[in-house]
């Protein structure tokens, strides 16, 4: 192998990096090097939230068969993803009761979601709570990475203030603990992620190039266009063409994060300028746009550890596009009313097809006859399972993606009742190299995941 070629992994340009995906010619110094949990290629792990529970009656799965099952109407907008997909049942969060702390159970979903501890109630700073798992893996393989983690949901994290019956805002809008008292805030910024994955090393130089790039409208691939065009030359004809491919891809997402930041379309011209917030309006174009940056992030192995929240807790937003006016939080609480559950499961069913979009790009990129969702353990659920009665047993957790090949999918997965969450997240530490005898109110691992 040619040894310029084995050292390429970024091309580079005057405050610009950017990582280079899978590619024949460079794969087998990069696993082989980098992987550290014995696999061939690298492991990614990601955890998306969804707040205020589920309607459990149209997302547990019929029938008694771990593969014949009946997929739950919420689940169905992935159906494609059927066989990359396990359904567990019976796993709980015990850290998300009171245990004689009273109301909170939204604030306590959260910060128990990844820790598995149960946070110290106060709205002041004597803050506790534990180290979540995605940290974990974070502290063991992060310096194999440029990015240990990366942190990311569509509503900004608190600093400070009372938000849930005495808790703190930081335990309803942080997902991530690096320790017991100190969260890590999410970006919710799709540019802001973008310029970090495809920033240099030096800050100055970053932000000089961001100026000039905002000026002149040029994309980050303006300059590494002498690096790339080398580069070309020492590829096969598979991987100039994958290389082509990522690389439209990076500057379609640059587009479509340049257009969000404008005011949208409207019947009269309005001046051309960025929204005050920096983010997309609309709800479903800023997920999207944020599981871009964690495909592109995953792809170009610049993190293998990320943490994602929908909303805050108990977020009370309103989802117009679907034609319901009332918020998500109040919805939950819907006291047996037939139309306010058929409400609660449009959400949830929508929330997955935001999923889907998701997966649907894991899917479609290549590293070697393996998929990156293949090579990707995708936990989506919430720390809550019926909204209505705040319960944190029978948790609604879908496991997506193969783990490199250590995971069997496909199933149905039911395990003994109040099996504690933390045993899934044992397991999958596992499976990126970051392996613990235990991790907080672990008991074992589920091993069925394995087959």
């Amino acid at each position: 192998m040619n040894q310029m070629l084995s050292r390429r992994t970024v091309l580079r340009g005057m405050g610009t990096m950017v990582a280079l995906p899978w590619l024949e010619g460079i794969a087998s110094a990069r696993t082989t090097a980098r992987t550290a949990n014995g696999f061939d290629s690298p492991v990614r792990m990601a955890f998306l939230y969804v707040p205020n529970g589920m309607h459990m009656q149209d997302w547990l799965p019929g029938g008694s068969e771990s593969r014949n099952f009946s997929l739950p109407k919420i689940l169905e907008p992935v159906a494609r993803h059927r066989q990359q997909m396990n359904l567990l049942t019976g796993l709980t969060l015990d850290g998300a009761y009171s245990h004689g702390d009273g109301g909170g159970d939204h604030a306590r979903s959260v910060a128990s979601y990844l820790t598995g501890a149960h946070p110290r109630k106060t709205d002041g700073k004597d803050i506790s709570n534990g180290v979540s798992v995605d940290q974990v893996a974070a502290n063991q393989i992060g310096h194999l990475t440029r990015f240990p983690s990366l942190e990311l949901g569509t509503e900004e994290s608190a600093q400070a203030g009372r938000c849930d019956s005495g808790y703190s805002c930081l335990y309803t809008s942080n997902l991530s603990w690096r320790t017991r008292t100190s969260p890590l805030a999410k970006e919710v910024n799709p540019a802001a992620v973008f310029s970090r994955l495809f920033g240099g090393p030096n800050r100055a130089e970053n932000r000089i190039a961001e100026m000039k790039r905002r000026e002149r409208r040029q994309s980050v691939l303006d300059f590494v266009r002498q690096d790339a065009k080398k580069l070309e030359h020492q590829l096969g004809k598979a991987d100039r063409r994958k290389l082509d491919e990522y690389l439209f891809a990076v500057r379609e997402i640059e587009r479509r994060i340049a257009a969000s930041e404008k005011l949208g379309e409207v019947e009269v011209d309005v001046p051309d300028f960025p929204r005050p917030a920096g983010v997309p309006a609309e709800f479903g174009q800023h997920v999207k746009l944020l599981f871009d940056m964690m495909v592109l992030a995953f792809q170009t192995d610049s993190t293998r550890v990320i943490s994602f929240m929908y909303t805050n807790a108990g977020s009370n937003r309103s989802y117009r596009n679907l034609g319901i006016s009332g918020g998500h939080h109040h919805l939950s609480h819907h006291g047996g009313s037939r139309e306010k559950q058929e409400q609660i499961s449009q959400i949830n069913r929508y929330h997955v097809e935001l999923l889907g979009y998701l997966l649907d790009r894991l899917q479609s990129i290549d590293e070697g006859g393996r998929s990156l969702l293949d090579n990707s353990m995708i936990v989506y659920g919430s720390g809550i399972a019926d909204g209505n009665s705040h319960r944190h047993t029978n948790l609604p957790i879908a496991l997506f993606g193969e783990g490199g090949g250590s995971i069997q999918t496909g199933r149905k997965i039911d395990c003994a009742p109040g099996t504690p969450l933390t045993n899934l997240y044992c397991s999958l530490l596992d499976r990126v190299g970051a392996k613990v005898d235990t991790f907080s109110d672990s008991t074992g691992r589920i091993d069925q995941i394995g087959g």
